[in-house]
């Protein structure tokens, strides 16, 4: 087993389940190029915009199931399933992996993964045999303090645990729903397509404190990110990668014409995994 890179995945709108698109063809090579390159992951610690607590928590139960939090999509949506094996024992050393950070991480039997976790898992892994150990985290935090919990949970990808992180490189509902759901392949906002060329020409140059002020210095930062949440799984992921490497994106779409589909893997290894794709 090589060591993993962490990831970042943008999972958009829950109707990816139904409407895959690129971005389903991109997540269905993505789990077989990395079982071909690093071998299949012992788990995956996911870190999802839709997942969040005040301190740390870890859903330890021995299985796990999709969650449908979600409203007013088509009723094939809530059919769907994701019913994978959890990853109780992973969790005591992430959770002292946390603690030594000088977090409080708090260990429950429960279950559940949410949408930005399953949707992506079920293109990526479509038998569902993957352990997977969900971790709520903070969204109040800045994105540099976001880094550094990711850099907490570094040592996981070299004992075979993917460190994925989901949400959306771009996230603004009110676009998409402006005058009802917006055609899946509509031509991308200027907004959007500034945003993300920014973040990727950041992020090539492994410019962090311009990446960690993000909302002041890139374009339109507010408009595509009226919330945080669903960009900090990215600097999470990062951190996990660590500041001393590049990262890469693997993917660049965009779906509704402003939900940036943008993948990104961090660390030593992820130039292999683009390779690989």
């Amino acid at each position: 087993m090589n060591t993993l890179p962490p990831l970042f995945l943008s999972h958009g709108s829950p109707m990816l389940a139904l409407e895959p698109g690129a971005t389903g063809a991109f997540a269905s090579a993505l789990g077989p190029a990395i079982d071909r390159t690093f071998g299949r992951p012992q788990a995956v610690l996911a870190v999802s915009a839709h997942s969040t607590a005040r301190a740390p928590v870890l859903l330890a139960a021995a299985r796990q199931h999709a969650v449908h939090d979600f409203g007013g999509f088509p009723e094939p949506l809530y059919a769907l399933r994701y019913d994978a094996p959890g990853a109780p024992g992973l969790a005591p050393a992430v959770a002292a992996l946390l603690g030594a950070a000088g977090e409080q991480p708090h260990v429950v039997d429960q279950g559940g993964l949410d949408h930005g976790i399953w949707s992506m898992l079920r293109f990526m892994y479509p038998d569902a045999d993957v352990p997977v150990l969900p971790l709520a985290w903070m969204p109040h935090q800045s994105p540099e303090r976001q880094f550094a919990f990711g850099r907490a949970l570094a040592a996981l990808s070299a004992q075979g645990v993917l460190v994925m992180g989901s949400g959306s490189i771009t996230h603004n509902l009110r676009r998409v729903f402006a005058s009802g759901r917006a055609e899946v392949d509509a031509e991308e906002v200027t907004e959007s397509r500034q945003f993300r060329d920014w973040f990727a020409a950041r992020s090539a140059a492994r410019d962090w404190p311009a990446l960690w002020d993000y909302r002041r210095q890139a374009p339109f930062a507010a408009d595509m990110h009226p919330t945080d949440e669903h960009l900090l799984p990215w600097f999470v992921a990062a951190g996990a990668g660590g500041e001393a490497e590049t990262p890469v994106r693997l993917f660049d779409a965009v779906t509704y014409g402003c939900l940036g589909m943008d993948a990104y893997a961090f660390g030593p290894a992820a130039p292999a995994l683009a390779a690989a794709l």
